[in-house]
């Protein structure tokens, strides 16, 4: 019993200083940091960088100098592929349209050349027949309108050259005019004329000339503040 005893303190003292000397760290680890630090290579060399999120944020998002300068070099291709237009005209403007959209293109375009022009716009046109001289044979003629069936007309009465003469219908635009003639001559009505009737106060229309590159685009954007005026070639 006394030598069991012995054997196993002397193991014990043996284990314990097989311990001290670490010929036992290879089968366990402890888990703490410096331990496992300490058997990391080099582990002198490790650093620890910062790193400023600004400027991650700025390098991610901020463009190339090469690729600003590319798309510069587009823009400014893109204003010279504009070919420069002999006459272009715009209109037509009321009088104050007219100080507005003047008063734009000087401030955007200072260099492009153009010419104001005065129009007077037709407000309305009339289908008739020419005055037949006295109001009997203008009566006579009425009857024969109203026997082919076509009621909407009225005996001209006024002082004009067209007194005595035979309204067949006001229309907006001379095409629609146009047709009211046809139709009448379809149904058995001829010598109708398209006149007009009316004139508005005058318009004003612009012609610029030679306009191309930068000065384009300049008007293109002028123009979308005046989205009811036509774009036109000059006449």
């Amino acid at each position: 019993m006394l030598k069991l005893i012995f054997w196993l303190l002397l193991l014990a003292n043996a284990a314990l200083f097989a311990m001290q000397k670490g010929y036992l760290g290879a089968l366990y680890s402890d888990g703490r940091e410096p331990t496992r630090i300490s058997k990391q290579l080099q582990a002198d060399k490790i650093k620890l960088v910062v790193v400023d999120a600004a400027s991650v944020s700025a390098a991610g998002t901020a463009p190339a100098p090469a690729a600003a300068s590319t798309a510069a070099a587009a823009s400014v291709s893109s204003a010279a592929d504009l070919a420069p237009v002999a006459c272009t005209e715009i209109g037509n403007f009321s009088a104050s349209e007219a100080r507005r959209f003047s008063s734009q293109l000087a401030e955007r375009t200072p260099t492009l050349k153009f010419v104001r022009r005065e129009i007077q716009e037709v407000a309305s046109h009339m289908v008739y027949l020419p005055s037949l001289g006295s109001k009997e044979a203008a009566d006579k003629k009425a009857d024969e309108v109203r026997r082919l069936g076509i009621n909407d007309f009225f005996v001209i009465q006024d002082s004009s050259a067209l007194r005595y003469g035979i309204s067949l219908g006001i229309f907006k635009t001379d095409e629609a005019a146009q047709k009211q003639v046809a139709s009448l001559a379809k149904r058995g009505l001829s010598g109708a004329k398209v006149g007009t009737r009316s004139v508005s106060s005058s318009k004003v229309a612009f012609q610029l000339r030679d306009m191309g590159g930068d000065a384009k685009l300049a008007f293109d954007k002028i123009k979308i503040d005046f989205p009811s005026q036509e774009v036109r070639s000059c006449p």
